[in-house]
């Protein structure tokens, strides 16, 4: 499972369906415009929860870090982190060898979405400027290295407050993000980053309570 909500009805009847175990609970990031499921699931299943390591959560979890693989089956999944969003922001990288030895698809998280970019000023105390340096080097050093024909999976699409600009579309390939986002035209660092901070819409006010109870911390 990746980002579970609150409700695991779903998620545990899809696995019984198919006679599977949950055995990994991947965390993108701390979650802001939700309380994560994550603990409850586990709890149910007996997974354990997986956050990179800079997550600072105070809740029993094994720390990812960049690169590590995870075989499940015939799928693997490769961890990136792509800090920008939040500072231990992470991509999921899912190669299915039934199909091809070759990555088919990546988990996003709310680094990259469809038409948009995640937003980096959820933390506030003056780190939007470095998380938006932070999240240039993670759309332009790590993401856009990938092939054009993988396919994009992000958190979240239009309507959500966790970045601007974004598309209805659910879904997307890198490649056409690569073409087509405006937050990815960019040469320098330095214009990406004033692209990202400017007209960004007000934070929702559960924002940073949802924050602090995913971290632990209520």
């Amino acid at each position: 499972m990746v980002d579970p909500q609150q409700d695991l009805e779903p998620y545990l009847e899809a696995a019984a369906q198919k006679n599977l175990r949950i055995t990994h609970i991947f965390e993108t990031h701390v979650q802001a415009d939700h309380v994560s499921g994550a603990p409850a699931l586990a709890e149910a299943t007996r997974a354990p929860i997986l956050v990179h390591a800079s997550a600072g959560v105070r809740f029993p979890h094994v720390p990812l870090e960049s690169d590590e693989q995870h075989e499940m089956g015939n799928v693997r999944i490769t961890a990136l982190h792509t800090p920008g969003h939040t500072p231990e922001g992470m991509s999921f990288l899912v190669t299915d060898r039934s199909r091809a030895a070759e990555p088919w698809f990546v988990l996003t998280g709310d680094t990259l979405f469809s038409g948009g970019v995640g937003r980096p000023d959820l933390l506030g105390d003056d780190s939007e400027t470095a998380l938006a340096e932070q999240l240039y080097d993670s759309l332009y050093g790590t993401l856009l290295k990938l092939p054009d024909h993988i396919e994009v999976y992000p958190a979240h699409f239009g309507g959500a407050a966790c970045g601007k600009g974004l598309s209805g579309k659910p879904a997307s390939t890198i490649g056409f993000e690569r073409r087509f986002s405006p937050a990815l035209q960019f040469t320098s660092k330095s214009e990406f980053v004033r692209f990202v901070l400017t007209d960004l819409p007000p934070q929702p006010a559960s924002f940073a309570e949802n924050r602090r109870r995913n971290l632990g911390l209520e």
